[in-house]
């Protein structure tokens, strides 16, 4: 029988490990499963533009993944038996479905989602843009405001400030704040930093550094000190969470919830697990955890990929580099800053900003967006085949 490989979760590190392992393994050993809940592949790093009124398309997993040979599976993990090898999922509409899929590789990619903190009215009242559907939840308040309203982001990260800028170059009608734990832009090179501050200064949005907000109501939000910010929106970007799905389901799992892999990402608890993307604590080349981002999903699904298909070939398993070189910050549509950093991840003098920057920022976003769209690019003339008979106890001692 077939080796089966579920992939659960089709975001950037999921979408791009299915299309790549479809790419690189037969089909006459291997049936590759995705299981996603929505429809549609989702650029979550657009999500601020979709929420402050941009048009977006979105392409159809079922379009992206057309000829590959990958089985869509549109529904809701909700647990995973490690021990069975079984995922149990639930139809988007909560119907119970198939309930469970069985695996002899189960690559976990379910990404993040906004990190609440336990800070009071925040899942109340608060918008995120970490999601599809409450990114159209803020698009639709936002669209109601009228001239003069309120809105304050919460977090001064790379989504808090790609966030407020886009929102007040987009809205210039609306008063837009930031409230920043910390100094705004305080890990960026003094030269990037003094670029940063112009930016927000020539939207016009106020920036209150050093403010922890410790409430959240449907006006305002109130910060430790007791100061109240006026605040008809309140946009909570101070942080990610993973789903407690993998730490009840007995894997290995860190402090943060994520899934303790070794160097090619697999689970150090479970050799038949990889997990990529938010939900892996993987540790970079700098010996710190790799962060959750963009570029974490982009790190740590090349390197799952490359170990799974070498282990199910019987070939070395290559490593990858897991080394930032750079942070890329939006700022609006015609601005941004690219910002070089070096081995530890401290910001070196040198940095590209203003329209070259952004014109770059966009070629990234693109070129990430294609090579997820186009998963059969680069298709090899010859599949690897499995390094053993493909019945399922062979495989499984191979891999």
């Amino acid at each position: 029988m077939k080796h089966r490989i579920v992939v659960v979760g089709a975001g950037y590190a999921g979408a791009f490990a299915a299309g790549n392992l479809a790419r690189r393994l037969s089909p006459a050993d291997t049936e590759i499963t995705v299981v996603n809940a929505e429809p549609d592949f989702v650029e979550r790093m657009r999500l601020h533009q979709l929420a402050i009124g941009q048009d977006l398309a979105f392409r159809k997993l079922a379009d992206v993944f057309a000829g590959t040979g990958v089985r869509l599976r549109l529904a809701r993990v909700t647990g995973v038996d490690p021990e069975r090898r079984t995922v149990a999922v639930t139809g988007p509409d909560g119907d119970v479905g198939d309930g469970e899929l069985a695996y002899d590789t189960l690559l976990y990619a379910l990404g993040s989602s906004v990190a609440h903190h336990d800070v009071p009215g925040v899942a109340e009242y608060a918008f995120d843009v970490t999601g599809r559907s409450s990114a159209l939840r803020l698009r639709e308040r936002l669209a109601g405001l009228g001239e003069g309203a309120t809105v304050l982001v919460v977090g001064e990260g790379l989504t808090g400030i790609e966030t407020a800028t886009e929102f007040a170059e987009s809205r210039p009608d609306l008063s837009v704040a930031l409230a920043a734990h910390g100094e705004l832009g305080a890990w960026l090179s003094p030269k990037a930093r003094r670029h940063l501050r112009r930016a927000f200064d020539r939207l016009g949005i106020t920036v209150h550094e050093h403010t922890r907000i410790e409430a959240v109501e449907p006006t305002r939000a109130i910060a430790a000190d007791g100061t109240r910010i006026p605040a008809e929106v309140t946009v909570w970007a101070a942080g990610f969470a993973v789903h407690p799905i993998a730490a009840v389901s007995g894997l290995e799992v860190a402090e943060t919830g994520q899934i303790v892999v070794d160097r090619t990402m697999r689970s150090v608890s479970h050799p038949d697990v990889y997990a990529a993307g938010d939900c892996a604590y993987a540790i970079g080349d700098n010996g710190r955890p790799l962060p959750m981002s963009c570029g974490s999903a982009g790190f740590t699904n090349m390197q799952a990929t490359a170990a799974i298909i070498a282990r199910l070939t019987g070939s070395e398993v290559p490593t990858s580099a897991l080394k930032y070189y750079g942070n890329h910050i939006s700022l609006g549509r015609r601005d941004a800053i690219f910002q070089m950093v070096d081995g530890d991840v401290r910001s070196k003098s040198w940095y590209l900003g203003g329209r070259t920057a952004a014109r770059l920022k966009s070629g990234v976003l693109k070129g990430s967006g294609w090579s997820i769209v186009h998963p059969t690019f680069g298709m090899p003339k010859r599949k690897r085949r499995l390094a053993t008979a493909p019945d399922r106890a062979g495989v499984r001692a191979a891999a």
